[in-house]
């Protein structure tokens, strides 16, 4: 029996299957855990978003920001994007049913000491804190008002953690910290704009994992493939999950009981050789 963590699939659902299959993963032995932007980007997103939702218990996944992406176009009056790949998903004759089980996940999981989010956490932030946070989110999410909820979500402000911060901005910036964060000052400040590797933080930014916690929890994180799994001068117990596949890099799998990873190169890089 084994637990593995993967990195952001976005859609990568022929590699996602090869990789399952380089694992032997078994659903009735084996549990995924999965960082969250299961879609958008790469050509198989409905493809994956079913496969997930399929295997029912044997997968554990959080939300990231192409998820809540897509919840915001189909359900909060968004727009898609010029490279979104989601028509499939929003066409489809199951659409309101996987749209159902994407809105009832999850921001974080822990367990056995180990913490996932799809992009990180505060340094200030307890793990308890930070589930009561998303737990926070996910009745928004489940509420009657979810729509509303879902059409006032995005949005770069508050950009920093207050203990008396409520409403929309409590919930925005909850969902800006698990799902979109890398780069933040020392008072926890995020910053939106540099989204590539660690030579692109701003002066007085660095990543959020090179600040010190104080616990010894494990964090998994995703949503950040330029660091191609690397976290260099991390100060806490990390593992970088996003390996790139969508951009031509590889789909990668955590076994959280060994440390072994295991990856499977991106069709798309294979196409262009």
């Amino acid at each position: 029996m084994s637990t593995y963590a993967i990195g952001d699939l976005h859609g990568c659902h022929a590699e996602f299957v090869a990789l399952l299959e380089k694992l032997s993963f078994n659903p009735a032995r084996d549990t995924l855990w999965l960082v969250g932007d299961l879609i958008n980007r790469g050509p198989g997103s409905l493809e994956c978003l079913r496969e997930v939702r399929a295997l029912g218990s044997s997968a554990r996944s959080v939300l990231g920001n192409h998820d809540f992406h897509l919840l915001v176009v189909a359900r909060g009056g968004g727009k898609l994007k010029k490279n979104d790949t989601l028509s499939d998903i929003l066409g489809a004759p199951d659409r309101e049913a996987l749209l159902d089980w994407l809105q009832s996940q999850p921001l974080s999981v822990f367990e056995n000491s180990t913490l996932m989010t799809h992009a990180g956490l505060l340094p200030q932030w307890s793990v308890a804190q930070t589930e009561s946070l998303g737990r926070e989110v996910q009745m928004a999410l489940g509420s009657e008002a979810s729509g509303e909820f879902l059409t006032q979500l995005f949005g770069n402000q508050p950009d920093s953690w207050h203990d008396d911060l409520d409403g929309m901005d409590r919930l925005r910036l909850t969902v800006n910290v698990l799902t979109r964060m890398r780069f933040i000052d020392a008072q926890g400040r995020l910053d939106f704009a540099a989204k590539e590797g660690l030579d692109s933080a701003p002066e007085g930014f660095l990543p959020w994992f090179q600040y010190p916690r104080d616990d010894d929890t494990r964090l998994l994180f995703g949503h950040w493939a330029a660091l191609e799994g690397n976290t260099p001068q991390a100060r806490v117990p990390v593992e970088a999950l996003d390996t790139g596949c969508v951009w031509g890099g590889r789909l990668t799998a955590l076994n959280l009981d060994s440390g072994e990873r295991t990856s499977v190169a991106s069709l798309q890089q294979e196409k262009r050789q």
